[in-house]
């Protein structure tokens, strides 16, 4: 499927990976005046069926705001005004809430059918933006002063030559590997099990992080008195949770959470993924950039993957349009490297937080089970420390795009 037909070969801009933060990055540049192709392999209807949900930060809230698809996206999300941090069964828990930071809310959970779908039909709309749908880059050369793509479509191969390529193609990025760009970072030893719930007892806006010796386990209040869980546990032993059949599992839920949920069902499929930490050591080469997972991956603790990416697309596109005002070259080094600048420092502050907090948690040495829980009691008692963390957490702390400021 194509959103519109493409009208030439020669592009400024090419962005390949069209899920929610390559979307993202090319309705940031409706009405940009730059002319840019988007290259999706997955057809619309699965990316569409995706069953996932996403933690959706303040600042991420405010850039989508910034792009006018906010109100499309806000009736079918879920607030969340209380956060609840616990060292597993330790009595002392902390709680986060809007006036520690100002606000009205903390936060959003927004399952990807909803984001996908507002920024799709956003897409609709940018006259400079074609969707090569499904699409799949099977060749990239670099030259001088563009790069030539040869893109699978319909069972032939087409070419593209443009000025800049944008990598929103995920982790394993084929594009980053091309270039050669090294990345650091390594395999934990735990996995995650998502499953979605509908729960006897009322959420309460409320989304819950606990900590394990097996790993920190996120809760995540969707609408309808759905709750989204990410349970990280050792490999085999996720793997034992991903194998349980309904009953068991709803079993084991409550034997680790309590009755506090009451007893809930599960709805649709689970799912187990693997969990690393990846960085790239350049974000950027001439004519190339990366965003999102391509450039970075986290640790799922906190949520905060989906919103770096979101950061990073709204950070690009603002120093490309800047550059394009000053008659300077977009795929330029120079260029690219204020991008580079702005979002790598900010993306290794929350990696190595995520990273600190999941090592420091599913520790059992004494001595760092004994500081982990004075530092809860710390911010459970000290206002502008808690309030701190979690402006860091999402994304409040750092430079915002100019999006995020409309």
């Amino acid at each position: 499927m194509q959103f519109a037909e493409p009208r030439m070969s020669e592009y400024d801009i090419t962005i390949v990976g069209g899920g929610v933060v390559g979307t993202t990055f090319a309705c940031a540049l409706k009405d940009s005046g730059f002319r840019v192709a988007l290259i999706e392999a997955e057809v619309t209807s699965q990316a569409v069926s995706r069953a996932q949900a996403y933690s959706i930060s303040l600042l991420s809230s405010r850039i989508f705001e910034g792009l006018g698809v906010w109100q499309q996206i806000c009736p079918q999300v879920e607030t969340y005004k209380k956060v609840r941090l616990a060292d597993s069964n330790y009595p002392a828990t902390v709680q986060f809430a809007p006036h520690d930071i100002g606000t009205e809310t903390l936060g959003y959970v927004a399952e990807h059918r909803v984001l996908i779908t507002a920024l799709q039909a956003l897409l609709h709309t940018c006259s400079n933006v074609d969707l090569f749908c499904p699409a799949k880059v099977v060749k990239t050369e670099y030259h001088s002063d563009d790069a030539v793509l040869e893109v699978m479509l319909n069972g032939e191969v087409q070419q593209i030559r443009s000025r800049l390529v944008v990598a929103a193609d995920g982790s394993r990025s084929p594009l980053r590997q091309q270039a050669g760009i090294k990345t650091f970072g390594w395999q934990y030893w735990q996995a995650c099990v998502v499953a979605t719930l509908k729960l006897e007892a009322p959420h309460d806006n409320t989304a819950y992080e606990w900590f394990w010796h097996t790993g920190p386990s996120g809760i995540l209040p969707l609408p309808d008195n759905r709750c989204r869980i990410v349970w990280t546990a050792s490999r085999s032993q996720a793997e034992k949770l991903l194998a349980m059949n309904d009953r068991e599992f709803i079993e084991a839920f409550k034997q680790r959470y309590g009755a506090h949920f009451g007893t809930p069902e599960i709805e649709g499929d689970r799912y187990l993924f693997p969990i690393q930490l990846m960085h790239s050591r350049e974000y950027v080469r001439s004519q190339l950039a990366l965003i999102g997972d391509a450039a970075h991956s986290c640790h799922p603790l906190g949520g905060q993957g989906i919103n770096m990416g979101i950061r990073d697309a709204a950070a690009l596109a603002q120093v490309l349009q800047t550059a394009k005002k000053r008659g300077e070259d977009i795929a330029s080094l120079k260029v690219l490297k204020r991008y580079e600048r702005w979002r790598q420092w900010e993306n290794l502050i929350i990696l190595s937080i995520t990273d600190l907090l999941n090592r420091t948690f599913s520790n059992q040495i004494f001595p760092i089970v004994q500081l982990r829980r004075f530092s809860l009691w710390f911010l459970r008692n000290i206002h502008p420390i808690r309030s701190l963390v979690f402006r860091i957490m999402s994304g409040l702390t750092g430079r915002a795009p100019q999006l995020a400021q409309r």
